[in-house]
């Protein structure tokens, strides 16, 4: 089993000591986003990888070497400011923690992830350019891998029109994105990738791969897996993980976010947040349904 930690919410930058007590326990409950009455219990000697996703993978460098599991970091570096990400660290420091990480982990388990790119009159095309570049010259040698997506359509972006301001790629835009961050890349000993998008730009120097491949899982275990169901509809390729995060409950309250589409109920969310809990958000009802979820 793999676990994601997590697409659903930033587990690393707000909620790492719940998620350490979780692992020194032994075991993490998640109530079924479609079924509040169900919850899975998921034993960590069932677990055969950590995949952590995050935006700032500082509150967890300190502990990371409890952890006896094979681990893989996606953390995300975007050019966005405040407008857009609010509480999002400094770039410049969260630049000197992925190079701390990257000397933790080792450079071939960290992937950047540029994610999402839009285009607005403030984050034009020249702007991007100039960013991607940026993070391509400061992490080299830190990371071999830098994935992109474009952004979604998703209920949050909607709600968030007038802050994002977005205009449509045209197929120059597109062209242009992927010859110059190709070529940064390159340039930087890195490989620029894309997982499941319209448009993968490999006519243009992108690797079409996966966020988590067939064959590195099967390297990082020695276990082959299915394909991630969740994603079946997107043609994914990525093999199947266990996501352990809670909806709207990030507080970074990033404008594009596909996770979180009501703010108050992250503020509630987090309100209801106990580290000692074996739920991530709230506590074990005695009506629940608990099943242990196995390999």
């Amino acid at each position: 089993m793999i676990l994601n930690v997590s697409g659903r919410t930033d587990i690393v930058a707000f909620y790492s000591e719940w998620f350490l007590n979780r692992y020194k326990e032994g075991f993490i409950d998640v109530r079924n986003p479609f079924n509040q009455d169900l919850v899975s219990r998921i034993y960590f000697e069932d677990v055969d990888l950590i995949f952590f996703c995050t935006k700032n993978p500082k509150p967890i460098l300190d502990n990371l070497k409890i952890i006896k599991k094979p681990i893989l970091f996606h953390v995300t570096l975007t050019p966005y400011k405040e407008d857009i990400e609010p509480n999002v660290p400094n770039k410049r420091d969260l630049i000197e923690t992925i190079k701390t990480l990257s000397n933790i982990i080792g450079k071939e388990n960290l992937t950047i992830r540029y994610d999402p790119v839009f285009l607005s009159d403030r984050y034009n095309l020249e702007y991007h350019k100039k960013m991607f570049e940026r993070v391509c010259t400061n992490l080299e040698g830190y990371t071999e891998k830098i994935l992109i997506s474009f952004i979604d359509d998703y209920k949050n972006v909607r709600n968030n029109a007038t802050s994002l301001r977005i205009k449509d790629f045209t197929e120059s835009d597109y062209e242009e994105i992927g010859r110059s961050f190709s070529k940064s890349a390159k340039n930087h000993g890195m490989i620029v990738h894309t997982c499941f998008e319209d448009r993968d730009l490999c006519e243009f120097g992108f690797d079409k791969g996966e966020c988590l491949s067939h064959e590195l899982a099967y390297i990082m275990t020695g276990k082959k897996y299915k394909n991630w169901t969740a994603r079946k509809e997107k043609k994914c390729n990525c093999v199947q993980m266990v996501d352990i995060g809670v909806y709207n409950s990030c507080k970074h309250f990033c404008k594009y976010c596909y996770a979180n589409y009501d703010e108050k109920k992250v503020i509630a969310n987090c309100k209801n947040h106990n580290p000692t809990s074996s739920l991530l958000i709230g506590e074990l009802k005695e009506t629940d349904i608990i099943k242990v979820r196995k390999k």
